[in-house]
C-alpha cells in the first residue's frame, strides 16, 4: 500500500485531515511526495523537513522552508538543506560538522566553506572524501585531495567542474605518484581481474589490473582529468598516443587542441574515438568532411550532430549507412538560417525534411509546407508544432492515418474531437501514450488509452477519466498508485485508501 499512499500524497484533492494522517507516517519516500504539496501547515513543514534531506530540499526549492524559521541545533536536516541551497548562514556549516552522520551530505555541498572542508579532509573516510572532491570549489582543498593516496578520491577531483588547471595537470602526470591501488592491496602482483571472477564478494571492476605500477588506477584518474575543460592542453596532449582508446576519446572531445593533434586522432581505429572527434566543432571543416566518409553508423551520427558540419555534408550523411536519429534535432539544423531552412524544406531527402520538422520555431510558411508533406514521417514530426490549425491536423490524419497519430496527439492545441478520432480508426500505442496525458482528452479517448499498459499508467491520473475506470485501476496493483493521484476521486474514495489510524 505504500505506493498507493505516495499517489495519495501527491493528490491535490486530498482532504486536510488525510494529509495530516500521512504526515504522521515516518516514511521517507512518502515524505518526499508530501513535501511537494502547497497546502501544508507550518507544523507539517517542520516535521517533514526533518524526515530526510530529499524532503527538506524540496521544501526549500518550493519556498516553504527558510532560514528564519529553522534552528540548526534543533533541526539539523532542515539546516543542511538550506545550506546546500545557499540559503543559510555560512556559520551553520561549522555547527553541522559536529554531527558526523551528516558528513556525507555536508561534503557534497558545493557551498561548503573551505575551513569546514579541511576539517572533513583531516578526519573523514574515503566515501566522504570522494563526495568532497566532487563538490568542493576551494583550490587548496582540491590540491590536497588530488594528492590523496586513493585513486577514487583523485578521480573525483577530475570530475569536479571547479578543479583548477594546476591540479588537473598533477592528475594527468601522476603527481605525486600513486603508491598503491585496490588491486595490489588485495592480490599479489602482477594480477588482472578475470572476467569470470569466482569470488562473489569481489567488487573490483572488470579489467582492473596491477603490475606494480597501478596502471588501472592511474588510467581512471587520467580519464577523468582528460575530459575536464580546465586541463592544460599541453599535458592532455601527452596522452595522444596512449594505447587505450578510452583516453584518446576524451582527448578527441577537447576544443583547445591544434589541427595536427586532431589529425593524428583521426588515425584511430576505434569508432567511439572517431565519433568523439566527428562531433567536435573545433576539428575544422576538412576533418569533418573526412570523417563524414567513414562508413560507420556511430561516426556518421556524430558528424550529423556536429554544430559546425557543412550543410552539403549533412545532406550526404545518409549515403552508405543506415542512420536513425529518432527525435534528435541536429544542432546544425536547429541553427539553420532562413535561406538554409528553405533549402532543407525543399530537400529531396525526406529524412532531412523530417529533421527540420522537429524544430518548433519554423516560419509559418515552412511549417505549413511540411504539414502538407507527402511523407508521413515528415508530417508526424511537424504535427506538434505550435500554430497548426485544426483543419491542417485533420488533413494530416486523413492523408496519413495512424502514422501521424503520435504527432497530432502531442500537439497541445489539438481539439477534443480530433483527439477522439485518433482512437476510433487504426492507431498505434505511441498515439495512445501521447493521448493519455493530453489536457483536452475526454473520457472516451482516455478509456481507449487503457488498452496499452504504459498509456494506462498515464491515463490513470488524468482528471477526465471516468470515475468507474479510475476505481477499476485502483484495484490493479500496477496502476493503483497512479490512480490514487487522480484529483477526480471523491473524498470518500480517497479516505478508504488511507492507512488505518
Amino acid at each position: 500500500m505504500r505506493r498507493v499512499w505516495e499517489g495519495l500524497a501527491g493528490n491535490p484533492a486530498l482532504p486536510a485531515e488525510a494529509v495530516e494522517r500521512l504526515v504522521r507516517l515516518d516514511e521517507p519516500d512518502l515524505s518526499s511526495e508530501l513535501a511537494e504539496r502547497t497546502d501544508l501547515t507550518e507544523r507539517q513543514v517542520e516535521v517533514l523537513a526533518e524526515r530526510g534531506v530529499v524532503a527538506a530540499e524540496r521544501l526549500v526549492e518550493n519556498g516553504r522552508l527558510t532560514a528564519q524559521r529553522v534552528d540548526p541545533r534543533r533541526q539539523p536536516i532542515a539546516a543542511l538543506a538550506l545550506l546546500r541551497a545557499g540559503r543559510a548562514p555560512a556559520g551553520w556549516a561549522e555547527l553541522l560538522a559536529g554531527r558526523r552522520e551528516l558528513w556525507p551530505e555536508l561534503a557534497s555541498t558545493e557551498r561548503l566553506p573551505a575551513g569546514v572542508a579541511r576539517r572533513l579532509l583531516a578526519a573523514a573516510d574515503q566515501d566522504v572524501l570522494v563526495a568532497l572532491a566532487e563538490a568542493q570549489p576551494d583550490p587548496g582543498v582540491l590540491a590536497a585531495l588530488a594528492a590523496h593516496p586513493s585513486s577514487h578520491v583523485r578521480q573525483a577531483v577530475g570530475w569536479n567542474p571547479a578543479a583548477p588547471a594546476d591540479v588537473l595537470a598533477d592528475l594527468l602526470n601522476d603527481r605525486p605518484p600513486l603508491t598503491s591501488c585496490e588491486v595490489c592491496e588485495r592480490h599479489p602482483v602482477p594480477w588482472t581481474h578475470p572476467p569470470d571472477c569466482p569470488d562473489p564478494d569481489c567488487d573490483l571492476p572488470g579489467g582492473a589490473a596491477c603490475d606494480g605500477s597501478h596502471q588501472y588506477a592511474r588510467h581512471t584518474v587520467v580519464e577523468a582529468a582528460l575530459a575536464h575543460p580546465n586541463a592544460p592542453a599541453a599535458d592532455a596532449r601527452r596522452h595522444l598516443h596512449d594505447p587505450s582508446g578510452l583516453l584518446r576519446a576524451p582527448l578527441a572531445e577537447r576544443t583547445d587542441l591544434d589541427p595536427d593533434t586532431y589529425a593524428q586522432l583521426a588515425t584511430s581505429t576505434e569508432p567511439f574515438v572517431l565519433a568523439a572527434l566527428a562531433e567536435n566543432p573545433a576539428v575544422g571543416e576538412r576533418l569533418i568532411r573526412e570523417l563524414a566518409a567513414v562508413p560507420h553508423e556511430t561516426v556518421r551520427r556524430a558528424v550529423v550532430c556536429n554544430p559546425a558540419v557543412p550543410l552539403d555534408v549533412l545532406e550526404r550523411a545518409w549515403e552508405g549507412v543506415v542512420l536513425k536519429l529518432g527525435a534528435t534535432l541536429p544542432p546544425r539544423i536547429a541553427a539553420a538560417d532562413p535561406a538554409e531552412t528553405e533549402r532543407l524544406a525543399a530537400s529531396a531527402d525526406p529524412e532531412l525534411r523530417r529533421l527540420l520538422a522537429l524544430r518548433r520555431d519554423l516560419p509559418p510558411h515552412v511549417r505549413d509546407r511540411l504539414a502538407a508533406d507527402p511523407e508521413a514521417r515528415v508530417a508526424n514530426a511537424v504535427a506538434p508544432h505550435p500554430g497548426l490549425e485544426e483543419r491542417q491536423l485533420t488533413a494530416m490524419h486523413h492523408r496519413h492515418g495512424r502514422l501521424v497519430g503520435p504527432g497530432i496527439a502531442a500537439n497541445p492545441d489539438t481539439p477534443t474531437t480530433l483527439l477522439r478520432a485518433l482512437t476510433t480508426g487504426e492507431h498505434n500505442v505511441a498515439t495512445l501514450r501521447a493521448l493519455a496525458v493530453h489536457p483536452a482528452a475526454d473520457g472516451a479517448t482516455l478509456t481507449a488509452c487503457l488498452r496499452d499498459r504504459r498509456a494506462r499508467e498515464r491515463a490513470a491520473a488524468h482528471p477526465a477519466l471516468p470515475l468507474d475506470r479510475i476505481r477499476a485501476l485502483l484495484a490493479d496493483p500496477a496502476t493503483a498508485h497512479h490512480a490514487a493521484a487522480n484529483p477526480s476521486l471523491p473524498a470518500a474514495d480517497l479516505l478508504r485508501l488511507m492507512p488505518p489510524q
